[in-house]
């Protein structure tokens, strides 16, 4: 069983994505608010008898049900408004994540967390600390949604298929992240000698600043993330040990500790399998460093 904590748009939309993918037959999405989990559990379903798909939504007010989860996604929280920056949202975020954690430990304390809450980084630290479990069982979807729009500024850019392009994001999930156009390729070409560099640095300033355009326009963000979600659970239920950004616990990886924040990892059964370190340039060393200490000042007002 899969367990999502939120049953806002981007919950829904992780269940949908999930549920579309068939990798479980049980999803149970949980929310504080009566009836709107329940109510989304409904509509899900009807869309999936009609689809033919054998895969039972159900909601619920009650944190105890999510006894036997094997992955717990913790979308709860207030979304980001229009003129808000992620970390705008950390007073807010910490202490509803806070007590969720609390219940995943109580009630699935052998299940794995992937934590979405923003600010992404702060909370899947926080969700590290809390939880007490091993830092291979929590890891944060963040950079997975980065990367979905840097691939989309690459096929805009060349009009190439977006099924030929591979990319790669690091770094805080905010206005500090890392595009990596040395590490982007289409169809094994390298990027780098695709495009110009003044077109890369274009795109990968429209990567860092597109979440905000969307919000500004739509209000919130919800099939991008809600399908970059689902991507990291598949990689765990199937155990495809596909090299996916992740905010991670980072233990000497990338010479910093302490923090939690987007690097590639090999994800499968066993969650983070393996930290993948990537050679940085200096520019991009900057760069990580600018997302490490925005992470790091913003945990250190952080009550654990």
């Amino acid at each position: 069983m899969i367990t999502i904590i939120g049953s806002g748009k981007v919950g829904g939309a992780a269940a949908l994505f999930t549920a579309l993918r068939k990798v479980t037959d049980e999803i149970l999405l949980l929310d504080v608010v009566q009836g709107l989990p329940q109510g989304e559990a409904m509509d899900l379903n009807h869309m999936l008898a009609e689809r033919g798909i054998d895969v039972n939504i159900r909601g619920s007010n009650d944190y105890s049900e999510m006894k036997g989860s094997e992955i717990v996604v913790v979308v709860a929280g207030s979304g980001r408004k229009p003129g808000m920056t992620r970390m705008d949202l950390l007073k807010i975020n910490a202490s509803i994540v806070k007590g969720v954690v609390e219940n995943i430990r109580k009630f699935a304390k052998d299940s794995m967390i992937i934590p979405v809450t923003n600010p992404l980084d702060p909370i899947a630290y926080l969700t590290y600390k809390v939880s007490g479990f091993e830092k291979n069982r929590v890891f944060g979807m963040g950079n997975m949604l980065d990367l979905s729009r840097f691939v989309e500024f690459i096929h805009e850019s060349t009009r190439y298929s977006r099924h030929s392009i591979r990319a790669m994001v690091i770094g805080e999930h905010g206005e500090n992240m890392l595009p990596m156009p040395r590490y982007s390729t289409v169809s094994g070409i390298p990027l780098i000698s695709i495009l110009s560099e003044e077109k890369i640095e274009g795109i990968v300033q429209d990567t860092r600043q597109v979440a905000a355009k969307v919000i500004e326009l739509k209000g919130a963000t919800v099939h991008a993330p809600g399908n970059a979600i689902s991507t990291i659970i598949e990689a765990v239920v199937r155990d495809t040990k596909q090299v996916i950004p992740v905010a991670t616990y980072l233990d000497g990886e990338y010479d910093h500790s302490n923090v939690s924040i987007g690097v590639p990892a090999v994800i499968g059964k066993n969650g983070v399998e393996k930290v993948v370190e990537l050679d940085l340039n200096s520019n991009e060393k900057e760069w990580f460093k600018k997302g490490i200490d925005s992470v790091k000042s913003a945990i250190s007002n952080l009550q654990l």
